[in-house]
C-alpha cells in the first residue's frame, strides 16, 4: 500500500506538471540559449497565471482520468476509456503547445473506431509513450496489472516494443519510490526488472500488436524493446559513475525523444539532485533534447520521494490543471487506496491539451 503521509501521489502528478511547465519554454532552445535566458541554473520558478504546462501533462491526465473513472483494471475496462479520453484530447480546442505528430496521427485512427492494434503507430518508440505513464504507478495494483496498464496505454499510440518497456520502468521507477525505495536504488531495480521481464509478452493485454513487427514470435517482439531499456540503462549507471559537471544530461544518456532516453536522462537529472526537487525539474528542463518531457518526469520521480511539501509553497495552486491534479491526488493518496470508480472529470470537459507527444 502507497504511504500516503507524505502526500505522494500529490508530490509526483504536480511535480510532472511543474517540470512541464518548467521545460515548455526551453524545448527547443539550445543550452547555452537556455543558460543566456535563465542563468546557469536553468528555470526554476513558474511563470505565469496558471504556469502553462504541455501536452505532457494534459496526456497524464488522460490516462489518469481513464484509470480513476474503470470499473476494474483490466484491458477490456480500461482500453475503451483511454481511447475516449485520448480522442477527446486530440480534437480538444486546448491541444495547441506542439501535440506530437505520433500521437494525433494514432488518435486519428482511433476516433475511427480502428483496432487500437491497428490504429497505433507500430514503429514509433517517441517519450509521448511514457510521458503520461505516471499516474500508472500511482495505483494500488499488483505488479502484473501495472505492467500490462503501462504498456497498453504506450500501445494505443505507440507500438514499438521499446515505448512498451519504457512504459513499464517508468511507471515501475513512479511504484517503487511511492512503497519507500530510495532514488539511488532505482537504476539497479530497473535492470533487474528488464531482466526479469525479457521474455515477457503480455497477450492479454497486447493481444496481437506483436505480429506488425515483422519478428518471428511475440517473445522476440518484446526482448528488442527491454534489451534498448536495458542499453539505456547502462548508459545511465556510466554518466552515475562521472563526477558531475552540470553540463546538459544529455551528452551521455540521449535527448529523450524516444522513450528509453526520456527515462534514462530523467533519471540522471533526479538522481544528480535527489534532495533538491527544483534543481532536479532545472536539469531537466536545461537540455538540448526534448526538455518539458526530461523535467516531466524527473519530477514525477522527485515529487514522489519527497511528496507534496517537497515543492515551493504556492506552486500547486497556480499549476495549469491544479484542479484535475489535486483531485486525482487526493483520490490515490487515501490510506485505503485509490477510488476505482466514479469521479467525473472537473468542469472544463475533456482532458487537457498537447505539448512534445513524439
Amino acid at each position: 500500500m502507497i504511504d500516503s503521509a507524505p502526500r505522494r501521489a500529490a508530490g509526483s502528478l504536480f511535480g510532472l506538471a511543474f517540470g512541464d511547465a518548467l521545460g515548455r519554454p526551453t524545448e527547443f532552445l539550445t543550452v547555452a540559449e537556455i543558460v543566456g535566458r535563465y542563468g546557469p541554473t536553468g528555470p526554476r520558478e513558474l511563470v505565469g497565471a496558471p504556469a502553462l504546462v504541455t501536452d505532457d501533462t494534459q496526456l497524464a491526465l488522460a490516462v489518469a482520468w481513464a484509470l480513476h473513472d474503470a470499473p476494474g483494471h483490466t484491458a477490456a475496462e480500461v482500453e475503451p476509456l483511454l481511447r475516449r479520453r485520448f480522442v477527446e484530447w486530440s480534437v480538444s480546442p486546448e491541444n495547441n503547445r506542439a501535440p506530437g505528430m505520433t500521437c494525433l496521427r494514432a488518435c486519428g485512427e482511433l476516433a475511427r473506431g480502428v483496432r487500437w492494434q491497428e490504429a497505433t503507430v507500430a514503429g514509433s518508440k517517441g517519450c509521448g509513450a511514457n510521458m503520461r505513464v505516471t499516474p500508472v504507478g500511482l495505483l494500488d495494483v499488483d505488479l502484473d496489472t501495472l505492467a500490462g496498464l503501462a504498456q497498453l496505454q504506450a500501445g494505443l499510440t505507440h507500438g514499438h516494443p521499446t515505448g512498451l518497456a519504457a512504459s513499464e520502468l517508468t511507471a515501475y521507477a513512479v511504484r517503487l519510490v511511492c512503497d519507500g525505495a530510495a532514488l539511488a536504488e532505482l537504476p539497479g531495480r530497473l535492470a533487474a526488472r528488464a531482466r526479469e521481464q525479457r521474455a515477457v509478452y503480455r497477450a492479454d493485454w497486447l493481444g496481437d500488436l506483436w505480429q506488425r513487427s515483422g519478428e518471428r514470435t511475440p517473445e522476440e517482439f518484446i526482448a528488442r524493446g527491454w534489451d534498448e531499456c536495458l542499453d539505456a540503462l547502462a548508459r545511465l549507471d556510466d554518466a552515475l559513475a562521472r563526477a558531475d559537471d552540470g553540463g546538459d544530461p544529455c551528452r551521455y544518456t540521449g535527448e529523450g525523444w524516444v522513450a528509453e532516453e526520456a527515462l534514462a536522462t530523467a533519471l540522471l537529472c533526479a538522481l544528480r539532485h535527489p534532495d533538491d526537487p527544483v534543481a532536479a525539474l532545472a536539469r531537466g528542463a536545461t537540455t538540448a533534447g526534448d526538455s518539458d518531457s526530461i523535467a516531466a518526469l524527473a519530477g514525477a520521480f522527485v515529487g514522489a520521494a519527497h511528496g507534496l511539501a517537497g515543492w515551493p509553497e504556492g506552486w500547486a495552486a497556480r499549476i495549469e490543471y491544479a484542479d484535475q491534479l489535486a483531485t486525482l491526488a487526493a483520490a490515490w493518496d487515501r490510506p485505503d487506496g485509490p477510488t476505482p470508480t466514479g469521479g467525473d472529470m472537473p468542469p472544463g470537459g475533456t482532458t487537457a491539451a498537447g505539448g512534445a507527444g513524439q
